[in-house]
């Protein structure tokens, strides 16, 4: 039996490149399906499954996602919002489907990112062993060693555990206090910032940037700067321009059928409802099983069923706004089934 095909789709773009750019891309392994004036970036792949089972394979995946954009964006596509890493469809009627349900959310943040551009700064100590030297120089660690030397051996281990913990606290401490630096010198010229997890100690920040295009070359002086500043302490390394990747990544949530209806029974809705009877219908609910409830019909498994009964109707109410605009929202399985796929902006 043959694998289903699927479309691994990269980015949504405008229509208004014109059909000489998007012809470009003839013989490039990607191509445009448009809906309207805009455009999924596609290719096909064999299979519609990612196989996720091994680090190698989702390294290979985000290399792939990463260089296609940029290939993209080297074409002349600056205007190109990212899509999650992994999202596949099924079909190219799939792909209309995500076009169309997330048609006006898409065309709103296109229009949002026109002049934006995104860098990503990750900072970290050029001599880390140095860092800790001086760090250990504190004089609450300096004190705390001085503890130590005048208790028995017996003692020893435990206190070494004390000034390893006190020196990772310290510098936690300074790392967050140049982190803020850092943050404070780029925040007048950005529109936004996001700081993503640091991988280890020695590093200091790994943050996203969003600017406008015109202020690429006063953000790289301001980082020259800073640099300067910290007089080779730091090393600071910065990539971009790059798509809005943490600000405006698009996703597709495929809801489950069997999910929706069951939630709508948890709550004790109709067939056919509304947002408000949701609202209404969950608010009642979890104040009758709310653990703090003092009348002893508190009960923490079922509120929690509760909650998350009512957080698979509110996707599906957006899904359902996006797919047919209905205000009245069919928990019939019929009708569940032909909105279950949500497109929204990653958070």
């Amino acid at each position: 039996m043959m694998a289903a095909k699927g479309k691994y789709i990269y980015g949504i773009v405008p229509n208004f490149y014109g059909t000489e750019m998007f012809g470009s891309l003839e013989n490039s392994g990607v191509y445009a399906i448009p809906y309207q004036n805009i455009s999924a970036i596609v290719s096909d792949r064999a299979s519609a499954q990612l196989d996720y089972s091994d680090r190698e394979s989702l390294g290979y995946l985000l290399i792939n996602h990463q260089r296609t954009i940029e290939y993209l964006m080297g074409k002349g596509f600056t205007m190109i919002m990212p899509m999650r890493l992994g999202t596949i469809a099924r079909t190219k009627d799939e792909v209309f489907k995500i076009l169309s349900n997330g048609y006006d959310l898409i065309v709103e943040a296109l229009s949002k990112i026109e002049h934006l551009t995104e860098y990503d700064i990750a900072v970290t100590w050029a001599d880390f062993s140095a860092a800790l030297v001086e760090i250990a120089e504190h004089p609450d660690i300096i004190a705390l060693k001085a503890e130590m030397q005048s208790k028995a051996d017996t003692h020893l281990k435990i206190d070494q555990v004390k000034v390893g913990m006190m020196v990772q606290s310290k510098l936690k401490e300074r790392n967050s206090k140049v982190e803020l630096t850092i943050l404070e010198a780029l925040s007048s010229i950005s529109i936004d910032i996001k700081t993503h997890e640091v991988m280890n100690d020695e590093m200091i920040t790994n943050s996203a940037f969003l600017i406008n295009r015109n202020k690429k070359e006063l953000f790289e002086e301001a980082i020259d700067k800073l640099d300067e500043k910290y007089n080779g302490l730091l090393n600071f390394k910065l990539v971009g321009p790059l798509p809005c990747y943490s600000f405006f990544t698009l996703e597709v949530k495929d809801l489950n059928a069997d999910r929706i209806v069951q939630s709508g029974q948890d709550l004790g809705l109709s067939e056919e409802t509304t947002e408000s009877e949701i609202k209404r219908a969950y608010l009642e609910k979890a104040r009758l099983y709310h653990p703090d409830n003092t009348e002893d019909n508190g009960d923490p498994v079922r509120f929690n069923l509760i909650q998350n009964s009512y957080l698979n109707l509110v996707d599906y109410s957006l899904a359902v706004k996006q797919s047919s605009k209905d205000e009245q929202i069919s928990l019939r399985m019929e009708k569940v089934v032909e909105n279950l796929i949500l497109v929204k902006i990653k958070e």
